[in-house]
Protein backbone atom coordinates (compact mmCIF):
# COMPACT_ATOMS: atom_id res chain seq x y z
CA UNK A 1 0.00 0.00 0.00
CA UNK A 2 0.99 3.94 -0.81
CA UNK A 3 -0.10 6.75 0.35
CA UNK A 4 -1.22 9.82 -2.19
CA UNK A 5 -1.39 13.02 -0.77
CA UNK A 6 -3.82 15.16 -1.86
CA UNK A 7 -3.77 19.11 -1.62
CA UNK A 8 -4.59 22.48 -3.15
CA UNK A 9 -5.22 26.20 -1.65
CA UNK A 10 -8.75 27.45 -0.24
CA UNK A 11 -11.82 26.50 -1.63
CA UNK A 12 -10.29 25.10 -4.95
CA UNK A 13 -12.29 21.80 -4.67
CA UNK A 14 -10.35 19.24 -2.63
CA UNK A 15 -13.56 17.42 -1.16
CA UNK A 16 -15.06 17.58 -4.43
CA UNK A 17 -12.05 15.08 -5.59
CA UNK A 18 -12.53 13.02 -2.13
CA UNK A 19 -15.51 12.66 -2.80
CA UNK A 20 -14.94 11.43 -6.06
CA UNK A 21 -12.13 9.39 -4.80
CA UNK A 22 -14.58 7.63 -2.05
CA UNK A 23 -17.13 7.23 -5.05
CA UNK A 24 -14.52 4.97 -6.90
CA UNK A 25 -13.98 2.83 -3.48
CA UNK A 26 -10.74 3.88 -2.93
CA UNK A 27 -10.21 4.55 0.96
CA UNK A 28 -9.45 8.22 1.75
CA UNK A 29 -8.67 10.14 4.82
CA UNK A 30 -10.19 13.57 5.50
CA UNK A 31 -8.15 15.68 7.57
CA UNK A 32 -10.61 17.90 8.36
CA UNK A 33 -12.70 15.28 9.51
CA UNK A 34 -10.08 13.77 11.94
CA UNK A 35 -9.80 17.61 12.96
CA UNK A 36 -13.62 17.78 13.99
CA UNK A 37 -13.27 14.86 15.85
CA UNK A 38 -10.43 15.76 17.70
CA UNK A 39 -11.89 18.85 18.42
CA UNK A 40 -15.12 16.87 19.37
CA UNK A 41 -16.88 18.33 22.94
CA UNK A 42 -15.11 16.51 25.69
CA UNK A 43 -12.31 15.42 24.12
CA UNK A 44 -8.75 16.26 25.13
CA UNK A 45 -8.00 18.43 22.54
CA UNK A 46 -10.87 20.44 23.41
CA UNK A 47 -10.65 20.85 26.59
CA UNK A 48 -7.03 22.46 25.95
CA UNK A 49 -8.60 24.63 23.70
CA UNK A 50 -11.53 25.98 25.99
CA UNK A 51 -8.83 26.61 28.87
CA UNK A 52 -6.80 28.76 26.63
CA UNK A 53 -9.07 30.77 24.45
CA UNK A 54 -11.85 30.86 26.64
CA UNK A 55 -15.77 29.64 25.98
CA UNK A 56 -15.09 32.26 22.92
CA UNK A 57 -14.40 29.98 20.50
CA UNK A 58 -17.20 27.81 21.38
CA UNK A 59 -20.61 27.90 19.78
CA UNK A 60 -23.61 27.21 22.49
CA UNK A 61 -24.52 23.77 21.69
CA UNK A 62 -20.15 23.40 23.04
CA UNK A 63 -19.00 22.07 19.80
CA UNK A 64 -15.84 24.62 18.29
CA UNK A 65 -16.51 27.26 16.67
CA UNK A 66 -14.46 27.03 13.74
CA UNK A 67 -14.81 30.33 12.24
CA UNK A 68 -14.86 32.07 14.97
CA UNK A 69 -11.78 30.43 16.11
CA UNK A 70 -9.88 31.07 12.75
CA UNK A 71 -10.81 35.12 13.21
CA UNK A 72 -8.65 34.63 16.69
CA UNK A 73 -5.34 32.96 15.31
CA UNK A 74 -4.84 34.39 12.16
CA UNK A 75 -3.05 37.77 13.15
CA UNK A 76 -1.91 36.17 16.21
CA UNK A 77 1.43 33.91 15.44
CA UNK A 78 1.52 32.55 19.41
CA UNK A 79 -2.18 31.90 19.34
CA UNK A 80 -2.05 30.47 15.87
CA UNK A 81 1.05 28.44 17.38
CA UNK A 82 -0.32 27.29 20.58
CA UNK A 83 -4.26 25.88 18.47
CA UNK A 84 -1.06 23.96 16.61
CA UNK A 85 0.49 22.40 19.09
CA UNK A 86 -2.85 21.42 20.53
CA UNK A 87 -4.10 19.91 17.48
CA UNK A 88 -1.61 18.94 14.79
CA UNK A 89 -0.07 16.11 17.00
CA UNK A 90 -3.31 14.49 17.74
CA UNK A 91 -4.72 15.33 13.81
CA UNK A 92 -1.53 13.47 12.38
CA UNK A 93 -1.59 10.81 14.62
CA UNK A 94 -5.36 9.80 14.32
CA UNK A 95 -4.24 9.49 10.64
CA UNK A 96 -1.55 7.54 10.78
CA UNK A 97 -3.42 5.29 12.68
CA UNK A 98 -6.33 5.19 10.13
CA UNK A 99 -3.70 4.58 6.75
CA UNK A 100 -2.47 1.48 9.16
CA UNK A 101 -6.04 0.40 9.56
CA UNK A 102 -6.35 0.61 5.96
CA UNK A 103 -3.31 -1.64 5.65
CA UNK A 104 -4.37 -4.09 7.37
CA UNK A 105 -7.41 -4.35 5.34
CA UNK A 106 -5.54 -4.77 2.22
CA UNK A 107 -6.38 -1.07 0.31
CA UNK A 108 -3.41 -0.50 -2.48
CA UNK A 109 -3.55 2.86 -1.50
CA UNK A 110 -4.98 5.67 0.29
CA UNK A 111 -5.71 9.17 -0.52
CA UNK A 112 -4.84 11.89 2.26
CA UNK A 113 -6.60 14.90 1.89
CA UNK A 114 -3.99 17.42 3.89
CA UNK A 115 -4.66 20.84 3.12
CA UNK A 116 -1.09 22.12 3.95
CA UNK A 117 0.91 19.63 3.11
CA UNK A 118 3.42 21.46 1.51
CA UNK A 119 3.25 24.51 4.24
CA UNK A 120 3.97 22.20 7.06
CA UNK A 121 5.75 19.70 5.39
CA UNK A 122 5.34 17.10 8.11
CA UNK A 123 3.67 14.87 5.94
CA UNK A 124 5.62 14.93 3.00
CA UNK A 125 8.12 11.99 3.73
CA UNK A 126 4.65 9.73 4.07
CA UNK A 127 3.33 10.69 0.14
CA UNK A 128 4.41 8.22 -2.40
CA UNK A 129 2.19 11.07 -4.84
CA UNK A 130 0.51 13.85 -4.45
CA UNK A 131 -2.06 15.56 -5.93
CA UNK A 132 -3.10 19.31 -6.36
CA UNK A 133 -6.54 20.65 -7.23
CA UNK A 134 -6.50 23.86 -8.78
CA UNK A 135 -9.04 26.80 -10.07
CA UNK A 136 -8.86 30.09 -11.48
CA UNK A 137 -7.68 32.72 -8.93
CA UNK A 138 -11.27 34.70 -9.45
CA UNK A 139 -13.16 31.04 -8.48
CA UNK A 140 -11.34 30.62 -5.79
CA UNK A 141 -12.36 33.99 -4.28
CA UNK A 142 -15.80 34.13 -4.73
CA UNK A 143 -15.86 30.21 -3.45
CA UNK A 144 -14.26 31.52 0.12
CA UNK A 145 -16.18 34.35 -0.07
CA UNK A 146 -19.25 32.41 -0.27
CA UNK A 147 -18.46 29.75 1.56
CA UNK A 148 -16.84 31.66 4.41
CA UNK A 149 -19.03 34.82 4.46
CA UNK A 150 -15.67 36.44 4.11
CA UNK A 151 -15.45 39.77 2.82
CA UNK A 152 -13.36 40.00 -0.56
CA UNK A 153 -10.51 41.67 1.73
CA UNK A 154 -10.89 38.80 4.33
CA UNK A 155 -10.33 35.94 1.96
CA UNK A 156 -7.64 37.78 -0.29
CA UNK A 157 -5.38 37.85 3.17
CA UNK A 158 -6.38 34.21 4.08
CA UNK A 159 -6.02 32.76 0.33
CA UNK A 160 -2.21 34.82 0.55
CA UNK A 161 -0.92 33.21 3.53
CA UNK A 162 -0.64 29.72 2.14
CA UNK A 163 2.00 28.93 -0.66
CA UNK A 164 1.17 30.16 -3.84
CA UNK A 165 -0.95 27.33 -6.22
CA UNK A 166 1.75 27.55 -8.91
CA UNK A 167 4.16 26.66 -6.61
CA UNK A 168 2.57 23.63 -5.09
CA UNK A 169 1.76 22.32 -8.73
CA UNK A 170 5.38 22.48 -9.39
CA UNK A 171 5.97 20.19 -6.60
CA UNK A 172 2.94 17.67 -7.19
CA UNK A 173 2.49 14.40 -9.74
CA UNK A 174 -1.06 15.45 -10.55
CA UNK A 175 -2.97 18.10 -10.64
CA UNK A 176 -6.61 18.78 -11.04
CA UNK A 177 -8.13 21.82 -12.40
CA UNK A 178 -11.28 22.47 -11.15
CA UNK A 179 -12.24 25.38 -12.69
CA UNK A 180 -15.08 23.60 -14.70
CA UNK A 181 -17.98 21.63 -14.22
CA UNK A 182 -18.26 18.50 -11.77
CA UNK A 183 -18.17 16.28 -15.09
CA UNK A 184 -14.40 17.37 -15.92
CA UNK A 185 -13.37 17.12 -12.44
CA UNK A 186 -14.46 13.45 -12.42
CA UNK A 187 -13.04 12.33 -15.63
CA UNK A 188 -9.23 14.09 -14.39
CA UNK A 189 -9.76 12.33 -11.30
CA UNK A 190 -10.76 8.82 -12.74
CA UNK A 191 -7.87 9.24 -15.17
CA UNK A 192 -5.46 9.20 -12.12
CA UNK A 193 -7.09 6.56 -10.66
CA UNK A 194 -6.37 4.62 -13.67
CA UNK A 195 -2.76 5.55 -13.37
CA UNK A 196 -2.33 4.78 -9.79
CA UNK A 197 -4.04 1.37 -10.13
CA UNK A 198 -1.51 0.24 -12.34
CA UNK A 199 1.42 1.32 -10.11
CA UNK A 200 3.41 -1.40 -9.04
CA UNK A 201 5.31 0.64 -5.94
CA UNK A 202 2.15 -1.62 -3.64
CA UNK A 203 3.67 -4.72 -4.18
CA UNK A 204 7.38 -3.55 -4.14
CA UNK A 205 5.86 -2.02 -0.49
CA UNK A 206 4.40 -5.56 0.53
CA UNK A 207 6.94 -7.54 -0.12
CA UNK A 208 9.81 -5.04 1.99
CA UNK A 209 7.06 -5.16 4.78
CA UNK A 210 6.36 -8.72 4.80
CA UNK A 211 10.32 -9.40 4.65
CA UNK A 212 10.75 -6.82 8.01
CA UNK A 213 7.74 -9.02 9.53
CA UNK A 214 9.96 -11.73 8.89
CA UNK A 215 13.14 -10.63 9.90
CA UNK A 216 11.32 -9.51 13.39
CA UNK A 217 9.42 -12.53 14.01
CA UNK A 218 12.46 -14.83 13.27
CA UNK A 219 14.49 -12.32 15.37
CA UNK A 220 11.98 -12.63 18.10
CA UNK A 221 12.11 -16.33 18.35
CA UNK A 222 15.58 -16.69 18.41
CA UNK A 223 15.42 -14.52 21.31
CA UNK A 224 13.32 -16.78 22.95
CA UNK A 225 15.17 -19.74 22.17
CA UNK A 226 18.53 -18.60 23.53
CA UNK A 227 16.42 -17.47 26.63
CA UNK A 228 14.95 -21.12 26.94
CA UNK A 229 18.41 -22.54 26.57
CA UNK A 230 19.97 -20.21 28.84
CA UNK A 231 17.36 -22.01 31.55
CA UNK A 232 18.14 -25.49 30.84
Amino acid sequence: MFIVGLTGGLATGKSTVLSIFRENGIAVIDADEVARKVLEPGTTAWQELRNYFGDEVLSPDGKVNRLRLGEIVFDDIEKRKKLNAITHPRIQSAMVKMAVSYFFTGHRYIVMEVPLLFETGKMLTFMHKIITVVCEDYQQLERLCKRNDFSEYVAKKRINCQMPLEHKVAKSHFVIDNSGNFFNTRKQTESIIRTLKRSKFTWYFRVIFFITFLSLLFGVAHMVNNFVSSRI
